[in-house]
């Protein structure tokens, strides 16, 4: 009996281990209510699902061979109330959860700013083969696999992608988005607790794929200030040379800044001149042969 305690409480602890830096462990706003989301969706459900599970086993104990009091109704074909029972519950369960969707899907628009007396930190996203660029057009710096904001303010994103679409997700800050080459999508993120996160490319979209992440650092404002300053002091400037270089498909890239960032390079980066030709071809190998 000991033993079977002490399995119980390690696989319990094995299984809650891997809540940990996901989705249900948030670190901000827009993550802590997708948990509830999830939560809520998950409650509506067990509500159905457990009482069902309960009747099942009720039904097949009540109607064994040795229960002499069950009636046996071999002629038995049909019953409003039952047919009421079973369909009303799945239909109620769909609107419930539908309806937590709806409300959350509204609620947590990634477009949608985050309330706060703070100004926002504005940073754009360039996904590239295999990496992230992020540029702080603000502050005239901008970094390679990893995202460094301020605890307690609101980071406004903008991203693009340089070729093939990408998946951008931090899961304890939430809100995964797509971004595509020739678009730019919005999201809007904020982390309460200082620590690193991880923030990675959720979709396929190549050979160096499995090495495409960064690492999201919150930090206080003052530590935020000093990373501005260093970034400021040190590195190459981030201009249309230096992004084609950039750019070129490589992996495993070990995180570094750029001292300066050309003006309007993200809204270049956007328009397919800046994207390289080899993502171009990708995108659309018939037009790139016929080309050459």
């Amino acid at each position: 009996m000991r033993y079977r305690v002490l399995a119980v409480v390690l696989i319990g602890a094995a299984t809650l281990g891997g809540c940990t830096e996901g989705v249900l462990d948030p670190k901000g706003p827009i993550a802590a209510a997708e948990r509830e989301i999830l939560l809520n969706a998950l409650g509506i459900m067990l509500a159905i699902v457990i009482p069902v599970i309960l009747a099942t086993l009720g039904v097949a104990f009540w109607f064994r061979a040795s229960n002499e009091r069950a009636r046996y109704r071999p002629d038995f074909a049909y019953s409003g109330r039952l047919e009421m029972l079973v369909w009303s519950i799945p239909a109620m369960t769909v609107f419930l959860v539908g309806g937590v969707a709806w409300v959350g899907s509204h609620d947590l628009s990634p477009r949608k700013p985050i309330a706060s007396s703070v100004k926002p930190l504005r940073v754009q996203v360039a996904a590239l083969d295999w990496k992230w660029l992020f540029i702080y057009p603000d502050q005239g710096v901008a970094s390679v696999n990893r995202l460094v904001l301020p605890v307690g303010t609101p980071v406004s994103l903008e991203l693009t992608s340089s070729g093939v679409m990408n998946s951008f997700f931090v899961p304890q800050l939430g809100s995964q988005i797509y971004t595509m080459a020739g678009m730019v999508t919005r999201l809007h993120l904020q982390a309460d607790h200082a620590g690193t996160y991880r923030g990675f490319s959720a979709q396929f979209s190549g050979a160096g794929f499995s090495d495409m992440y960064f690492n999201a650092d919150a930090v206080p404002d003052d530590k935020f200030t000093q990373w501005l300053d260093a970034a400021r002091s040190a590195g190459p400037e981030l201009d249309a040379t230096s992004y084609a270089e950039l750019a070129k498909p490589s992996a495993a890239v070990a995180p570094f800044t750029y001292r300066a960032v050309a003006p309007g390079l993200f809204d270049s980066i956007t328009v397919s001149e800046m994207q390289s030709d080899d993502a171009m071809c990708r995108r659309n190998p018939t037009s790139m042969r016929a080309e050459k």
